[in-house]
This record gives C-alpha cells, structure tokens and sequence, in this order.
C-alpha cells in the first residue's frame, strides 16, 4: 500500500542532486542559523503533488508552512523536504529528504533518503526496517561500547547549556561522539548499527517523525528525553538507543534535568 511512498521520495532525489549555485537561494528564516532554499520549497512543492495524487485521503504537514493541512485528517504526512539544510548548502553529503505518515496518532510508515549515497532507510510499523530493501537491526552494545550521535537544536539557544552538559556527562560513559548536522539520518544511522545512542534537547516533529519509527522496527527504543513517548504535534526533546543502552541514557537524562540550572531547559 506504501510502496508509492517510497518512490515518490526517491523521485524528489532527482532534484537535490541537480541542484546548483544553492548559496544563491539561500534565505534566512527565524534566525541566521535557520535557513531554507529554493531547493528546499522545490521539494517540498513535488512530494505534495505527488502524495496528494497517491494519497488523496491523508493530509500534509511540512516544515516549509505553506502546506499544513491536517484538520479532518486521521492521518497526514509530516515531511522534511531537505533535512541538514546546512549540510546542503555547503555541500556535505549528509543530509536526505524525510517522509513520515502518522495515522490515527502513531506513525504508520517512514522513508528517509539520502539521494547522494542512494541510501533509502523504510520501515511499516510492524513490519520491520530496511536499507535498500535490506533488513537492518540496532547493536547490542552497553553505553562503554557506545557511538553516540547527537544534535545541537540551534534553533533553540536556550538549550545549549543543557546539550553540553549531557556531552560533558555521556563523554567518559562512552565510547565517542559524533555530529552530524541531520536528524533524520542520525536515527537512521542508529537503526542501522552505524551507531549507538542519539540524543537532542529540542527538535521539530518532520526532524525525527519518519526516522522514529525506522529505529523502533529496528529493534531500538525512542522517546523524548523525560521517557514520555514524542509528540508529533510540536517541538519535542529526542533519545534513542539500543536495549542495552537506553537505561543509561535515561538515568544521565534524570540527573541532568534534575539540576537546578538545567530546569526547563530540556523540552
């Protein structure tokens, strides 16, 4: 039934590939950190084509606001169209288009693709994760074997404190840390075993909609930073691992947002 997801996602590849002088489209949006292009609203504008042809019963929530059409909806698609804008601009690899579908409150099926590498992480809820078609598993490892991922919500300053302060916590339990500037492949990387842990104070819900399910039917768990299951209707806090992995997270994520000066600074 999904399967158009996936194509249509990939077919939005095409134009991420061709673009060219993307530092000439740039603009800025809430903030010089938040920027969007014109490659980002092309995007966007072809996957609601396509998925309103495809899917005519589901609705349309994009981080590009123009498309936002949920009410009446039981189920709508919560689109990334460039997820590590910055990534793109400055022409690092790391960056893909994200598809989630949400129906009746959970998410029923993801795609993130990388067109660059022609990676395409999907997963159907209960019907496992694959890359290209292959099936794909979390590590078993505990938090001293970890590679973690995390994310730095520039968006939101006032979570910097708290973003180093779990970097300062985690740094000695694990075994490194990376960043990569997209969400969506983080989670996607860790559903893959390409690492470990994810964590990120505060992101928006086209950020991690799709790559949550992709880590769950790898086996992984996710939730927001307090345990509480992520809310796909506003900006939310991300952890995610594997069984062996998450405890710990969860235990270090307490002791933090237990500090005095770390008191709503994790969303």
């Amino acid at each position: 039934m999904y399967r158009n997801i996936e194509e249509i996602t990939r077919a939005a590849g095409k134009i991420v590939l061709q673009a060219h002088h993307i530092e000439d489209s740039v603009e800025i949006k809430t903030s010089a950190c938040d920027l969007v292009t014109a490659y980002d609203t092309a995007v966007q504008e072809f996957l609601y084509r396509e998925l309103s042809l495809a899917y005519p019963e589901f609705g349309f929530y994009g981080e590009e606001n123009e498309h936002c059409e949920t009410q009446g909806r039981k189920g709508w698609f919560i689109v990334d169209p460039i997820d590590g804008t910055a990534n793109f601009i400055r022409r690092l690899h790391h960056s893909c288009i994200s598809v989630g579908l949400l129906l009746d409150g959970k998410m029923e099926y993801g795609a993130v693709y990388n067109p660059y590498y022609d990676e395409m992480f999907t997963a159907q809820r209960g019907k496992g994760a694959f890359l290209n078609g292959q099936r794909i598993h979390v590590t078993d490892v505990p938090m001293n074997e970890s590679l973690l991922l995390f994310g730095s919500a520039i968006y939101y300053r006032e979570t910097i404190p708290a973003t180093l302060r779990f970097v300062q916590e985690l740094f000695p339990r694990a075994l490194d840390f990376r960043r990569g500037g997209s969400a969506a492949l983080d989670l996607c990387y860790l559903a893959a075993g390409r690492a470990d842990v994810y964590f990120e104070c505060c992101i928006r819900p086209w950020d991690y909609a799709a790559g949550s399910l992709i880590v769950q039917e790898a086996g992984g768990i996710v939730t927001a930073l307090d345990g509480t299951p992520l809310r796909f209707y506003d900006r939310c806090s991300v952890a995610a691992g594997n069984p062996k992995n998450y405890a710990e997270l969860m235990d270090v994520s307490k002791k933090i947002a237990d500090e005095p000066d770390m008191k709503g600074r994790i969303r």
